[in-house]
């Protein structure tokens, strides 16, 4: 079964075309026009293994936000599609990831059901050119959009880029083990569905 989906997104604040593949190497290319937001997302698709090719087109003279939200509906849409069913997966995910001083916390249910808890706890207004609220809607909104069930906390960490990294990659090690595949074409769900 093939686990790839491709999204496009046109609004009057941004064009986005995703191209996703679950069972990748971590291939990644990514250009949204604001590089902290590539960082994270290339870093998520690194440490999930999974093959990415997200490009935008946003109004960015306005500032980031159209775009890390839109490139996150995009992503979290291609997401949903790439799991279709959700038939032999392993449904749930964990996971801790440090990064020097800082350590995040992941815990994913890939259960249809959308609800982001993200608590990040960042000091700082901006990394690079992208305010550090936009990284906390980027992950809700690919909770929503992926019809996934994310916490996601950063315990400890006095720089707000290691927090941040550490986050997107405690995140991307959960989905890596959500997606997995169980050996079974059995939907993981008393309800039969999810």
């Amino acid at each position: 079964m093939s686990r790839q989906a491709t999204v496009s997104r046109t609004t009057r604040e941004t064009e986005i075309t995703v191209a996703l593949a679950l069972d990748g190497s971590g291939r990644a290319a990514v250009s949204t026009g604001v590089g902290f937001l590539d960082h994270m997302v290339h870093t998520l698709a690194r440490f999930a293994r999974f093959d990415l090719e997200l490009s935008c087109a946003g109004d960015l003279h306005v500032d980031a936000h159209h775009t890390t939200e839109d490139c996150a509906l995009a992503l979290g849409t291609a997401l949903d599609q790439a799991l279709g069913e959700r038939r032999g997966i392993a449904r749930f995910g964990h996971a801790y990831a440090p990064l020097d001083e800082a350590l995040a916390r992941a815990v994913v249910d890939l259960s249809g059901r959308p609800w982001p808890e993200v608590e990040l706890g960042l000091k700082r207004e901006r990394l690079g050119t992208l305010d550090t609220d936009d990284l906390v809607h980027f992950v809700q909104s690919v909770a929503i959009a992926s019809r996934s069930a994310v916490h996601l906390d950063v315990l400890r960490g006095r720089y707000d880029h290691h927090r941040a990294e550490a986050a997107f990659k405690a995140l991307a090690l959960a989905l890596r083990q959500a997606v997995r595949s169980d050996g079974s074409s059995e939907v993981p769900s008393t309800k039969g569905v999810l």
